[in-house]
């Protein structure tokens, strides 16, 4: 049995959840399993793994070279994630001791072939307990329902058109007419669905453009009040819209009529959920069981509420019977809702600018307000009108508005027990550019501050505003370059210089017989490196010693060789190509990230004025380009 945890952290961070809580769990189990007074069935790895935050180098390293690895049979990571508050645990609870006492002291893991299932489906039951089974019952089960849901609507179909008909021919057209108004009622669901994605989406701009993004970062109701109540306003208006406009013919205003425009929103919802069903379980997607239950519940209450329905229409007997019905899905659902908005709110606190993440945030509140409201829908054609609803709905939006305009809700925050920090790398940079001779042409030094949110600085110069009169850094393409290019600050700073500095040094130069330049390099510094070639005009990178990726992040621990490697440039035969511009400018950064070589006063004073609220990972860095 393997237990596996890091003892590493992100540069400068406390690591508190990720993942000083693993590393102490994981002594506490080994504590406990070495004072039993029985002896262990099977034996126990506690692997504490370094290079985590380096792309899982030691996990890796292993993994593939220890001669335990291949006993292991069964494994639990201690990992988790979190922004502040409630942390994200992956693959293991609580209840670890208890899990790893059963299984070394079990006959499973003597010959673990004869529990294996294929995928497996694991059922979390709001957090409480854990129901797995395997996948191919899930799927009999979710073909089961799905069949069941489409006997219900084929029945519905021919009860409709034998209702009142005698020929054939009348019984014909009547199911007819009965298909085509369920699929008008299933494009109006899609339609109102979209209106309403398009309407939070151009709120989302809105407040984007006001400066407002991620207002909801320390306050996810603000989110849900805003968004929330714009998407159900939509969905109500464009419903009532289509209820007195579009179906008068069907007598709105008579109870019958009201009755049966409201099966029939019922019946597209089941219809739709139904093909969501169908396509999860053909899909082979685990997660199918959530549309089951989308489908099994509703459906179960409407047969059994059938005829008080057709008897009493919405009356408050069937309405709270028919809500009760739905109580197991819907709670089960918003538990999901609930924890998506948790996995993604420290995401898009960390999300850069690829997206604003008041769009991300906009569509996962219409995903969500869409999927339950899918069955409460029908209840507007049941209702003799909807204009306070719609009135409550408005005012709701409009004061939520207000307050995001005026910036009541700020982002972040430094309260201990539920932190929001804004995120930010500061790296005390000097840059050197050599010539083709190797001797100095320039250099440069400063502060290079990059945010990872949205929201960049206009937070942070109120209280540093020295940022304002930095250079917003653009991408100079003659040099070599990869990452953080979009939003970057750069701010005049002195000289840094390290202790151990990097060595370049070129070890041997000579044409091939294909015609390329081969070109060895040997290079002496920190534990962290980062490789950047530019190849200049007409010339190419025919090869190299690596393996065929865009970018180069060299990390080594303590005791480890001179790094080397080699390069095969392809030059341009063209006579407009000067001989004294080289073929590949070479750019080697290096990050002192800890010890004395990885702070400096300069530093030290800036991360001094940023608020409180402010994360700062920052450390040296050393940034020399070559030309070859």
């Amino acid at each position: 049995m393997l237990a596996n945890c890091h003892f590493d952290s992100v540069a400068n961070s406390p690591g508190a959840s990720d993942d000083a809580v693993g590393c102490s769990v994981m002594l506490e189990v080994l504590h406990s399993l070495a004072n039993l007074s029985t002896p262990l069935k099977h034996g126990v790895i506690f692997l504490f793994n370094g290079a985590e935050e380096t792309i899982l180098q030691a996990s890796h390293g292993f993994i593939t070279q220890h001669p335990w690895a291949r006993q292991v049979r069964a494994f639990v990571n201690l990992e988790a994630a979190g922004v502040g508050g409630k942390e994200l645990v992956f693959q293991t609870g609580d209840n670890i001791l208890s899990v790893l006492k059963h299984l070394v002291m079990s006959d499973e893991l003597a010959d673990s072939s004869q529990y294996r299932h294929g995928n497996m489906v694991f059922f979390d039951l709001l957090g409480l307990t854990m129901l797995v089974y395997p996948a191919h019952v899930g799927t009999v089960i979710n073909y089961i329902v799905a069949v069941a849901a489409v006997i219900y609507l084929s029945g519905k179909c021919l009860l409709t058109s034998c209702a009142g008909c005698v020929s054939g021919r009348h019984v014909i057209c009547a199911a007819g007419r009965y298909m085509r108004d369920l699929v008008c009622v299933v494009c109006v669901l899609v339609l109102s669905w979209i209106f309403s994605l398009v309407t939070l989406l151009f709120v989302a701009w809105l407040v984007t453009l006001m400066g407002r993004s991620m207002f909801w970062y320390s306050h996810i109701h603000a989110a849900v009040f805003l968004y929330g109540s714009a998407a159900v306003c939509i969905l109500l208006l464009i419903h009532t819209l289509v209820k007195n406009r579009c179906y008068r013919c069907v007598c709105v205003v008579q109870r019958a009529g009201r009755v049966d425009l409201a099966e029939l929103f019922f019946d597209g919802s089941l219809l739709l959920w139904c093909f969501v069903l169908f396509f999860f379980t053909h899909r082979g997607w685990c997660s199918a069981y959530v549309p089951m239950m989308m489908v099994l519940f509703p459906l179960i209450s409407k047969l059994l509420l059938t005829k008080l329905f057709r008897a009493r229409g919405a009356s408050l007997q069937y309405s709270v019977l028919y809500l009760m019905g739905l109580v197991v899905p819907y709670v089960y659902i918003m538990f999901l809702i609930r924890v998506i908005f948790e996995v993604f709110t420290p995401i898009l606190g960390r999300s850069k600018d690829e997206i604003p993440p008041d769009i991300i945030m906009a569509s996962l509140v219409t995903v969500a307000t869409v999927i339950l409201s899918s069955y409460i829908i029908h209840f507007i054609y049941l209702s003799r009108g909807t204009k306070r609803v719609l009135a409550v709905l408005g005012s709701v939006f409009m004061l939520m508005f207000v307050l995001v305009s005026c910036g009541l809700f700020f982002p972040y925050s430094a309260d201990p027990s539920s932190p929001r920090p804004k995120r930010v790398f500061v790296q005390h940079i000097t840059r050197s550019f050599h010539t083709l001779n190797g001797s100095l042409q320039s250099s440069d030094s400063g502060l290079c501050i990059n945010d990872l949110d949205y929201t960049g600085m206009q937070h942070i110069t109120p209280h540093i505003p020295q940022i304002n009169d930095s250079i917003s850094t653009h991408c100079q393409d003659w040099l070599p370059y990869y990452g953080y290019t979009r939003k970057s600050w750069y701010l005049p700073a002195p000289e840094v210089s390290p202790k151990a500095p990097l060595e370049v040094q070129l070890l041997s130069r000579q044409e091939t017989q294909w015609g390329t330049v081969k070109m060895s390099f040997e290079v002496k510094g920190p534990s962290h490196m980062s490789l950047y070639l530019h190849p200049h005009a007409g010339a190419s990178l025919s090869s190299w010693s690596f393996n065929d990726w865009n970018f180069v992040f060299y990390t080594h621990g303590l005791d480890a060789p001179v790094w080397r490697f080699w390069i095969e440039i392809l030059p341009l035969k063209s006579s407009n190509v000067s001989p004294d511009e080289g073929l590949v400018s070479l750019a080697i950064t290096a990050h002192y990230l800890s010890g004395s070589d990885g702070r400096s006063e300069t530093l030290e004073s800036f991360l001094k004025r940023f608020p409180a609220w402010v994360f700062s990972s920052s450390w040296i860095s050393t940034y020399h380009m070559y030309t070859y």
